[in-house]
């Protein structure tokens, strides 16, 4: 601590101190005293701090780059609202990735642990976890359908133990649909790929049907499971004359996302996808929400809940922004001329 000095040589005479410099010394080490006294006090404060359990459920795999982007966001999100991982905050993960299987024991698990909130990335992954508790508050994140998915009863009031974050309104898939016939306007054929175990498929199916006969489009339903799935799937579609591509969001394109973007250049399809981060891989173009800052704004939901808010009052929030992004050079290597206006459109290009 600085009080006690190397001895001096026997020889060396020491000098009597003022009475200033003594009292100084005495001050600083009372001052040293006290402080010391004081530690056990701050110490026993901040370990009486109540620590609060949150349980993370993935759809994606802990590796992936995307899903370390989100839950960090959320994990930012909740620091800024005071809650620091280590001090107050407790949080245990669980990761789905490709394993469709075990939603449910991995949603087990974490009820299991009694967690005073848990976040669930995806509908099938909220479902899971909503028929294991329905008195444990879950915030969802990446659902694109709550109310017909069946975990709340309506968007403003839902009324049990869920709330969350909306992915995308029903409306979008006309946006995905007039963006193909945009870019490849003698597109007369849209196939929708997705996997329906991961995604509300008959939803998405059902929106984009309403919407494609004004463009002059025929959707093609193109449920997929596998990496296999999704490479026949662009195959085949690119064998159909005049055919485009819908990458519908769910975690199984999310985890071969590269295997889509490969295929989709190999066969010179166009397509269009949920996510930026699509695009900025090397895939066309994208329309979408900021999933990440989604995940740093369900934060917000989770702060109300910790602070005594009941999930059933507050609304899920709806999308309030959504971003197009284009990649110039893979249109071109499609041999296709991006209209200006879907240029200025754009929120990114990438060249």
């Amino acid at each position: 601590m600085g009080l006690f000095k190397t001895p001096l040589p026997p020889d060396t005479l020491i000098q009597p101190e003022p009475d200033g410099a003594v009292m100084r010394r005495r001050d600083f080490i009372a001052a040293i005293g006290g402080a010391a006294a004081a530690w056990p006090v701050a110490s026993k404060a901040q370990q009486g701090e109540r620590v609060r359990r949150i349980g993370v459920l993935v759809g994606g795999g802990e590796r992936d780059t995307e899903m370390l982007a989100r839950a960090a966001a959320f994990k930012q999100g909740l620091e800024q609202l005071g809650w620091v991982e280590g001090r107050n905050l407790r949080m245990d993960y669980r990761y789905v990735a490709a394993r469709g299987d075990v939603h449910e024991q991995l949603a087990k698990e974490l009820v299991a642990l009694r967690p005073d909130v848990i976040l669930a990335y995806t509908t099938p992954v909220a479902q899971a976890v909503l028929r294991e508790t329905r008195s444990i508050p879950i915030v969802f994140c990446s659902v694109s359908d709550p109310v017909g998915s069946g975990l709340v009863a309506s968007l403003a009031r839902p009324g049990g133990n869920v709330t969350g974050m909306m992915l995308y309104e029903e409306g979008i898939t006309g946006k995905w649909l007039s963006m193909l016939k945009e870019i490849a306007p003698q597109t007369t054929r849209v196939a929708l790929m997705a996997n329906p175990k991961l995604t509300p498929f008959d939803y998405w199916v059902r929106s984009a049907r309403a919407r494609a006969g004004a463009l002059g489009l025929e959707v093609i339903p193109s449920p997929t499971a596998t990496a296999a799935d999704i490479e026949r799937t662009i195959e085949a579609t690119a064998q159909m004359p005049n055919s485009g591509l819908v990458a519908l969001p769910d975690g199984n394109s999310l985890l071969h996302r590269d295997l889509a973007i490969v295929a989709t250049a190999r066969h010179r399809l166009p397509a269009v996808y949920a996510f930026r981060f699509f695009v900025a891989a090397g895939g066309l173009m994208s329309y979408g929400t900021d999933i990440t800052d989604q995940y740093r704004r369900a934060a917000t939901h989770v702060d109300r809940i910790l602070k005594g808010a009941n999930p059933a009052d507050i609304p899920v929030e709806a999308p309030a922004k959504y971003e197009t992004t284009v990649n110039l050079k893979t249109a071109r290597a499609l041999g296709l001329t991006v209209p200006s206006g879907l240029l200025v459109a754009a929120d990114e290009v990438f060249e």
